[in-house]
């Protein structure tokens, strides 16, 4: 006698397995910048840079102030010179009359101690580009770089760095120690190649300078303008580091990304690459336009990641020959209305095909079901149907009855 099968019901089916899908961070250590902490498991630092002489206080001042307002959490300056570092002291305590205290970063470049034990008086954090802070001038004729010429330059080094750490130390400051790949000293040149293990050299050098003064309030950034540049730096950064038993916080950017669309897209792609694993405690998107673009950029790739929520997060088809009405239109519709909701998911569907299943996790759903009406989701349970003229009205209308509303 032939024996049937088992009929496959719910009761014995196979088990799946359950997959984590949150991003696992690298443990680092927490650095408090004024009153911000990056790293420690604290959520990712959004930094950005004023383009204002730092000598206009008056418009540097209100540069930082638009920025911190719209999500800035940290903001860069530039000071190139000691009457830039004296302004510093000034804008910082008009900012604080003004508007309120801001985490600044002062960016010293070029054999800048002066500059730099001058600003830290006044600032939370200072950054330096460990392949301009000792500058060596380029000796075209040079065809090697011996021991003894590398080491008394890293004797130089120590000895210009050291008054530095000591007064941030003894302050409670921070340092990013920021090495880029376009501007590494000749010596790591020389030595390693224009590559990223050049860079890593560079900043293991500064850092091993601070950990003998016992000074670790860093955070590390190893930016370049190429992508895949970046992202073998950092990677190759975190590895030296778990090696050396160091838990320094990253920063994360790619250097010089340029503008419009492509300068998102090369930022997005080296940002979101390493944040997706695990890499990265604070980040900028350096676009060639006004600062106050970069922001939108940074919270857009958080969001997308699940690392931060700061904003409504809609899912949306792209739209096809299924589709029962302007999507685009509609989508623009309800984010007009709704796109203050912070928190919220909220998903529009053209039609009943994919609705249902791609919007399974969405708070809010509202799909295209039949010819001229809307049916209205709470998560997976249609709620109503209602004709596609009063669809985003009622959407608002479920949205205040679960008592998620809130007037914009």
């Amino acid at each position: 006698m032939q024996t049937l099968p088992t009929p496959v019901t719910s009761n014995n089916l196979p088990s799946q397995p359950t997959f984590d899908t949150t991003i696992k961070r690298r443990k680092t250590r927490p650095v408090k910048v004024g009153n911000v902490t990056i790293g420690g498991g604290h959520p990712v630092v959004v930094q950005s840079m004023i383009n204002e002489d730092t000598l206009d206080i008056d418009g540097s001042v209100a540069a930082i102030r638009r920025l911190h307002e719209i999500g800035c959490e940290i903001v860069r300056v530039t000071v190139p010179s000691m009457a830039h570092a004296k302004a510093l002291a000034e804008i910082k305590q008009k900012l604080i009359k003004s508007y309120q205290d801001v985490p600044i970063v002062a960016d010293v470049h070029h054999n800048g101690l002066k500059i730099a034990l001058e600003v830290a008086k006044h600032i939370e954090k200072v950054r330096i580009n460990p392949g301009l802070y000792v500058f060596e001038k380029p000796n075209p004729n040079r065809t090697e770089y011996s021991k003894v010429e590398f080491d008394e330059i890293g004797e130089k080094i120590r000895e210009t760095l050291e008054p530095l750490v000591i007064s941030l130390r003894d302050q409670g400051k921070a340092m990013r120690i920021g090495v880029n790949h376009g501007s590494l000293a000749e010596r790591m040149l020389f030595t390693y190649g224009d590559t990223p293990e050049g860079m890593v050299q560079s900043a293991i050098e500064f850092i091993r300078i601070c950990e003998s003064l016992d000074f670790r309030n860093l955070v590390i950034s190893m930016k370049a303008s190429r992508v895949p540049v970046m992202i073998a730096a950092y990677r190759l950064m975190v590895q030296r580091m778990d090696e050396l038993a160091m838990d320094y916080p990253l920063h994360l950017g790619v250097t010089e990304a340029g503008d419009g669309e492509y300068g998102r897209i090369k930022s997005t792609a080296g940002i979101a690459t390493l944040l997706a694993d695990g890499i990265g405690d604070t980040i900028r998107a350096s676009l060639t336009e006004s600062p106050e673009k970069e922001i939108p950029v940074c919270y857009s790739i958080l969001q997308a990641l699940g690392l931060r929520k700061t904003m409504v997060e809609y899912v949306a088809c792209p739209s096809c020959g299924r589709t029962l009405f302007n999507l685009e239109e509609v989508l623009h519709k309800v984010r007009e209305a709704t796109n203050h909701l912070t928190g919220l998911d909220i998903a529009v569907m053209g039609c009943i095909v994919n609705g249902p299943g791609e919007m399974a996790d969405a708070d809010y759903g509202y799909v295209g079901k039949t010819p001229g009406y809307i049916s209205l989701y709470r998560g997976r349970e249609e709620i109503k149907k209602v004709p596609e003229e009063q669809g985003v009205e009622e959407l608002i209308n479920l949205i205040k009855a679960d008592g998620r509303w809130i007037e914009p």
